[in-house]
């Protein structure tokens, strides 16, 4: 069955690699791709083969959210063991925040399309001990090629919500073939442990770690940084209303509502190349953070920046999270709360269950599902939220240990 799978994936993905083609390279474009080493994703690099140096940890993280994740696992592994590692981002902007913040020794390369031919070469040039993909990444000839090579593979915090779960129930008897392969899942939540072994994971693959994100003891902690405080002091001295990760719609549906309470209005849209169209959504009475200049005292502040959103967050008076009104599935509220700053969200933030409904439970976020709501709630923040809330992170306390000891082939579950 395997075998039939991976003949048809070899069929399928180039055709839907070549359909997408167009639009690809346009986002490429967009997001400053031409020029950042786009042929290592078809294995040409720069680097002669002779000076890659092997035995590495591969970790593949698709975009920014993921780069950043790897990054902090790859500062607490250092300090147990002496691995090296290659940082496998697949777009643009991730590319981006892994060359930037990355160590010095880290190597960063371009994810190769999932060929496998591809695959193979950069395995055989790269020779890892072990290979890393970061959340609920399934690329089968990764995986596949991975396996025969007798690499370990593996998922770490592999969050599977229930409609994934469903979805990937249909096309069980295409993914399960690979997920068997899988040497290590590391799952957030208990949740995650049944579902993924319901879809093909083995038993003993699958561990439940708690969720690296959500880590207190395992994160880099948001920061005030002396440049943003200097922009922000510029503005009117009121309180600061930061609404990120925003979507359209979004953007001048929370602007007006900050504007109308008195809050200073911060906007963190989700994609910074769509600054121009959150001008025109706000009328074009904004700052942007990319061409700042001294504001006239009414404007709005944009963050069309990448990889800033943890420490602009310490910033904050009170953050709103995006994707959670006008779409579905929501954005991260943890690192707000690590910044001890209250969080208010909307009614879709699926993609972060359970720990949402904890967290709404424990009285440690406030969820709005009207623009009234809304407003009564930034008038009147609950004392003593980000406390609660902080105590519902605990739970997760030791995930970064714990995924990095699965890697490592020391299995320690947590205990939640």
């Amino acid at each position: 069955m395997r075998t039939l799978v991976i003949i048809f994936w070899r069929i399928f993905y180039p055709l839907v690699a070549l359909a997408a083609a167009p639009f690809w390279m346009l986002k490429m474009l967009r997001r400053d791709g031409w020029g950042s080493g786009l042929l290592e994703r078809i294995g040409i690099y720069r680097r002669e083969v002779e000076f890659e140096r092997i035995g590495a940890v591969y970790i593949h993280a698709v975009s920014v959210g993921e780069v950043l994740l790897a990054l902090k696992v790859i500062t607490e592994w250092r300090k147990e063991t002496g691995d090296h590692f290659v940082l496998v981002p697949t777009t643009a902007t991730g590319m981006a925040v892994a060359r930037d913040k990355s160590p010095k020794d880290v190597r960063v390369i371009y994810a190769p399309l999932d060929f496998g031919f591809l695959i193979r070469r950069v395995m055989k040039r790269l020779e890892p001990r072990v290979v890393v993909m970061v959340e609920s990444e399934i690329w089968p000839n990764l995986i596949y090629e991975t396996h025969r090579l007798g690499i370990p593979i593996g998922l770490m915090n592999a969050r599977l919500s229930p409609r994934s779960g469903r979805r990937l129930k249909k096309f069980q008897s295409l993914v399960s073939p690979f997920l068997e392969l899988l040497d290590y899942v590391g799952v957030p939540e208990k949740e995650d442990l049944v579902r993924w072994q319901s879809i093909g994971v083995r038993e003993k693959a699958a561990v439940l770690t708690g969720n690296v994100k959500f880590d207190p003891s395992g994160s880099v902690l948001p920061e005030k940084r002396s440049e943003f405080s200097a922009m922000l002091e510029q503005f009117p001295k009121r309180p600061v209303a930061m609404a990120i990760s925003t979507f359209p719609g979004e953007e001048e549906y929370l602007d007006d509502v900050f504007r109308e309470l008195g809050y200073q209005s911060v906007i963190v849209p989700r994609h910074a190349e769509r600054r121009t169209e959150v001008a025109e959504a706000l009328d074009g009475n904004v700052i942007l953070r990319s061409q700042f200049q001294q504001p006239l005292g009414s404007e709005s502040f944009v963050i069309d920046s990448t990889g800033e959103l943890r420490d602009w967050t310490a910033h904050a008076d009170v953050v709103v999270i995006g994707k959670s009104f006008f779409e579905e599935g929501g954005q991260n509220p943890s690192e707000a709360i690590l910044a001890e700053v209250p969080v208010i969200c909307g009614p879709n933030m699926s993609n972060f269950e359970p720990l949402v409904t904890e967290l709404k439970e424990a009285g440690g976020i406030c969820m709005v599902s009207s623009r009234e709501e809304l407003v009564s709630t930034l008038r009147k923040i609950p004392m003593g939220q980000v406390q609660r809330a902080r105590v519902v992170l605990e739970k997760h306390n030791g995930a970064m240990g714990r995924t990095i000891s699965l890697f490592l082939g020391g299995k320690t579950a947590a205990t939640n």
